[in-house]
């Protein structure tokens, strides 16, 4: 199987010229809809309103056994997406292997996200510009897990620059680093980790311990690549002539406040940069929750930070490919 420097480069154009379509097939759409197959096998529950079989005790106390149903599950559906994935790679490549490295491109092109993250960002930011607050809300919502019908035009930036900074981790460096280890394999079985989190990685009541595989192994897949986030965006705010010493200087105070290992190193980087201070309290599921706040007040969050996150955006998902394509090509 061939998946040289130059296909993840052409994967990386691929996804800045054409985002995510969405009557295009996606591996994402598929991984979730195996997760929800596999989770109905592996959750036992007794149907009396959804409560599991086997769960925490009334005092929190964690059960074992429904956290081994569930590293189970997570296990099945890594191993699973792993091996077809590679199947699918030799079955191309035994035809030609040009079919193969066009597959191969295909899959890793839809692990990135720099051009519909800035296309879902960009959208909210304009309907804030033109005045449409509701609209703005609406938009916001289908990009961040907090409740947005509260929020005022700063709570909103400032909602924007937190889901931009912290998705360029997941969406973009996190993919590049391991299309650069992996190659396709290692890039889809990522977005098969993030997407486990996603999906059953809560703390509630029924996935609190069900859930508990999924979301420390996305907290350990993306350890590395959320710090390597940090620096890379440290060095696009150079380019770009932004204070990097502030920038530094609030990783290291405020990036492991975040109540998430990771985080916190992307967003405290860009509240660093951009002079304005992310986090606070939110609503989440009907909640509000004290979160602590990264950066400081210099600059309160607007349209002129958002375009510079923008800048941001953009300068650190192509230091990420370069970066990926160097060790891409020393690795292969």
């Amino acid at each position: 199987m061939t998946f040289s420097a130059s296909h993840l480069l052409l994967a990386w154009l691929a996804d800045l010229l054409l985002g995510d379509p969405p009557s295009w097939p996606h591996p994402v759409r598929w991984i979730g809809r195996l997760i929800e197959k596999a989770e109905s096998f592996f959750y036992l529950e007794t149907g009396d309103g959804g409560r599991p079989r086997l769960g925490a005790g009334s005092d929190g106390t964690p059960d074992g056994r429904l956290r081994v149903l569930g590293a189970a599950f997570w296990l099945t559906v890594v191993g699973a997406v792993g091996a077809a994935v590679t199947a699918a790679l030799l079955l191309f490549h035994w035809i030609h292997p040009f079919l193969s490295g066009l597959l191969g491109v295909w899959i890793a092109c839809t692990c990135l996200a720099t051009r519909s993250l800035h296309d879902e960002s960009a959208a909210v930011a304009r309907a804030l510009r033109e005045g449409r607050l509701e609209e703005a809300r609406g938009l916001l919502s289908r990009i961040v897990s907090r409740e947005t019908a509260h929020l005022d035009e700063e709570g909103i930036w400032r909602a924007l620059l937190e889901t931009v900074s912290e998705n360029l981790s997941d969406g973009v460096v996190a993919p590049l680093f391991y299309l650069a280890l992996g190659g396709p394999v290692g890039g889809l079985l990522y977005k098969t980790v993030n997407t486990l989190d996603s999906m059953v990685g809560y703390r509630n009541e029924r996935y609190r311990d069900f859930g508990w595989c999924a979301a420390r192994m996305d907290d350990l897949f993306n350890w590395i690549p959320a710090r390597l986030t940090a620096l890379l965006l440290l060095a696009a705010g150079a380019v770009w002539g932004l204070d990097r010493r502030r920038g530094r200087a609030v990783v290291r105070r405020d990036a492991r406040k975040h109540k998430s290992p990771n985080a916190g190193f992307p967003e405290a980087a860009a509240a660093g940069l951009l002079g304005v201070q992310l986090g606070g309290p939110g609503i989440y599921f009907g909640r509000t929750v004290e979160k602590p706040t990264l950066g400081d007040p210099v600059a309160a969050p607007d349209e002129k930070s958002f375009r510079l996150m923008t800048r941001l955006l953009f300068t650190t998902s192509a230091l990420a490919a370069l970066s990926a394509a160097l060790v891409r090509g020393l690795w292969g």
